[in-house]
């Protein structure tokens, strides 16, 4: 089985797994620490490293802070999964150590006074089961040196290994957590509340000092006592931290911690050695850890090939009609394999083998039992019961029986024989989708094919038997039917002729004649009649096998004239200056009328007159209909052109008399876009520009300056007309004083 605790969090969480602190005292105050933290490496939970240096605070009385320290990350490695007799880990497990050395000398020491010191991080794994909001709270690790230790120089105990990174749910613990003590005092163990430390603070967005606060992801310093306890979730407790039958406990004196956990998650456990000397508590250590409880895979697992299973153990394999049972080992795994023993009782005698397959001949009908060991007598080995049934023998068979020529049904008939008390069901697979559970049925084929028919039987001890024979299927249809069974149409007269007569399909030989010298050879052709008349029809099939029908359609189809529509107008671009058109019918063979002009309107008159209300493009339809009542239709585009007019004149005299004093166009502007009027002189300066065709120009620099001399100026009038046409005038403007 995968071991998977899918972490939330970002690449900021720490997934900080366990730590303690430890302490050698050197003499005169002097003390060498030891730290180790343990995080959780697994690459997909894409964590933070190990601190490359690690804020440790020094407190004396509980809270003076008396120094602060940053302390290098000394030496790291990986910790190796353990070695599980019988059972495979899982393999997606990554926990790495982290080792932290320092020293330090205290000025007051001894002192009345203990020393404490702190290391705090966030954040423990979201996934943790027994504590609440692991995600947002981390961990404490402190050491407390009292006045009693320091008195003796006591050296502080230290735990002899770090638990195990994973344990297997259903298997006991066995787990050694005691402690060494240089000085062989007397230690006592006990389970104890984890400690919370730091938060999520200054992770996002990133803040540097609320990072280094006390609800920060790293504080710096560490923050004093008191230190909250991380809660539980019921049913878990600080004496019961993991769930198991029995329930998983340490022993006081040695420290063993043993249980068999039921569970699967992660479980944060605390550990608390108290050290004594002569009956008077002068130390304590304490450690929190997360074991993992996994669903690990056993190293071997007896398995066989078989039609069922009873549990995880038992096998059974049903035989009918054959003696010989070769059995197939698919235990697992070969490598963790040394032997194989198969054992079977046949009739009182035991028969046994060696080999990791076994093929067995038994003598008759019957029950047998047996077992299939995997590695017998060893630790690690594993045993499947075998049940073996013999039944009679099923044989599967059957006939079919019909008109090779006139489709029909097809009678099946079941030949089917077995030495149990009786056949019990019967399952029909026709090759085509059909299918039936009568024991002899009757069926009919939608298609013709050879056809895969096959039966499948099964007896009262669940013995099945199969067979197959190739039906070929190739009859002519017994009625001929065609769609549609009559039509009355125009010319063009276009008929869809839908066969529904079966069974046919492209490999018949199909003839159609269609009474106007036309034939065709599809299943359900299409066919336009272009001239009136009444027709007669026929149709001739001939299956692949040489079987043929005909049928004949007498006075079948009636196609009758159509008129042709057809008209003229003027003017040919109408404008919104004429925007009324004349239209002249010039339809065939019709009697009536009928102009559809866009969604503006219709009318019945022969030859109408229609005044479009606006410019744009008009669709104009004709439907004329003839004194049989077929019509035709004819649809013409109509489009009414919007126009612009500018006209220029060639000459202009600003002497303010009130008459020609400006020089501008004039003309339809309505619908002009983008317009300019620029006027230049000879040497190519521009002296007046407009965007308004109402504004003209009063023969002075920009209709401002000074006055311009008399003489012949150039003008350009640039414009997009109402179809985004660009148009230009260019001319000359003689200025006359």
């Amino acid at each position: 089985m995968a071991f998977v605790l899918l972490m939330g969090g970002t690449v900021q969480a720490f997934h900080i797994i366990g730590g303690d602190i430890t302490y050698e005292c050197l003499g005169n105050g002097r003390y060498r620490f030891v730290m180790k933290i343990y995080r959780d490496c697994r690459p997909q939970q894409q964590a933070a490293p190990l601190d490359d240096m690690a804020a440790i605070a020094i407190y004396r009385g509980m809270s003076n802070l008396i120094t602060s320290l940053e302390i290098p990350l000394g030496s790291n490695g990986f910790v190796s999964p353990p070695d599980l007799p019988c059972l495979i880990p899982p393999d997606n497990l990554c926990v790495e150590e982290g080792t932290y050395e320092w020293e330090y000398t205290f000025a007051d020491w001894p002192s009345a006074q203990p020393y404490l010191i702190v290391y705090q991080r966030c954040c423990r794994n979201n996934t943790i089961a027994n504590i609440a909001t692991p995600q947002q709270v981390g961990a404490t690790y402190s050491i407390e040196i009292t006045p009693e230790a320091q008195a003796v120089c006591n050296n502080s105990p230290a735990f002899n290994q770090f638990p195990p990174t994973v344990v297997c749910v259903g298997n006991n613990i066995n787990f050694d957590h005691s402690a060494s003590d240089a000085e062989g005092d007397s230690l006592v163990y006990e389970f104890c509340s984890p400690l919370k430390g730091g938060g999520q603070q200054g992770v996002n967005p990133p803040n540097a000092v609320l990072l280094a606060s006390c609800n920060g992801a790293r504080p710096n310093p560490p923050c004093p006592p008191p230190f909250q306890q991380a809660a539980f979730i019921s049913p878990y407790s600080v004496g019961a931290p993991m769930a198991g039958r029995p329930t998983v406990t340490i022993d006081r004196f040695t420290g063993l911690i043993q249980g068999l956990p039921e569970v699967i998650g992660q479980f944060v456990v605390g550990v608390c050695c108290k050290e004594y000397r002569n009956g008077e508590l002068i130390g304590e250590i304490k450690r929190d850890f997360q074991f993992n409880v996994a669903d690990c895979d056993p190293t071997v697992f007896a398995k066989i090939r078989s039609d069922a299973t009873v549990g995880a153990k038992s096998f059974l394999i049903n035989s009918c009609g054959e003696n010989t049972i070769e059995f197939v080992n698919e235990s697992e795994s070969q490598q963790f394999i040394d032997a194989y023993r198969w054992e079977f009782d046949i009739d009182g005698d035991q028969l046994v083998i060696n080999s990791r397959n076994a093929e067995v001949t038994f003598p008759g009908i019957g029950e047998y039992r047996g077992v299939m060991m995997v590695n017998p007598g060893l630790d690690c080995g594993d045993t499947a019961e075998i049940f073996v049934n013999l039944f009679p023998s099923i044989e599967a068979d059957f006939s079919f029986d019909y008109d090779t020529c006139i489709a029909g049904p097809i009678v099946f008939t079941d030949m089917s024989n077995t030495g149990a008390e009786r056949i019990v069901s019967w399952e029909w697979d026709f090759g085509e989708g059909g299918t039936s559970q009568q024991r002899d049925p009757r069926y009919t084929y939608p298609i013709p094919g050879r056809h895969p028919v096959r039966l499948t039987v099964t007896d009262n001890n669940e013995c099945v038997a199969e067979m197959e024979q190739v039906l070929p299927y190739f009859p002519v249809p017994p009625l001929i039917i065609v769609e549609p069974s009559s039509f009355v149409g125009c010319t063009p007269g276009q008929v869809f002729f839908n066969n529904l007569s079966v069974p046919i399909d492209s490999t018949y030989d199909i003839t159609w004649d269609f009474g106007d010298g036309n034939t065709d050879g599809s299943v359900s052709p299409t066919h336009v009649f272009e001239d009136p008349g009444v027709f007669s029809v026929s149709v001739d099939i001939v299956s692949p096998i040489g079987c043929s029908t005909s049928a004949s359609f007498r006075n079948w189809i009636e196609i009758k004239q159509s008129p042709e529509a057809a008209f003229s107008f003027v003017p040919d671009l109408p404008s919104n200056f004429n925007p009324t058109v004349t239209f002249t019918n010039n339809s065939f063979n019709a009697e009536s009328y009928l102009w559809q002009f866009d969604i503006l309107g219709r009318t019945m008159v022969e030859n109408p007159t229609f005044t479009f209300p606006d410019t744009g493009v008009y669709f104009v339809a004709l439907i004329a209909t003839h004194e049989n009542g077929c019509k035709d239709t004819t649809v013409q585009q109509i489009d009414v052109i919007p126009r612009v007019t500018y006209y220029m004149p060639n000459a202009f005299s600003p002497n303010e008399d009130g008459k020609n004093d400006e020089f501008r166009g004039s003309g339809f502007t309505e619908g002009m876009q983008n317009f300019e009027l620029s006027i230049w002189n000879r040497w190519g300066e521009r002296i007046f520009v407009t965007s308004d065709p109402e504004e003209g120009w009063n023969g002075r620099k920009d209709n401002s300056g000074n006055l311009i001399p008399p003489g012949v100026y150039i003008y350009r009038v640039n414009y997009v007309d109402p179809r985004g046409q660009p148009i230009v005038l260019e001319g000359f403007a003689t200025l006359v004083r």
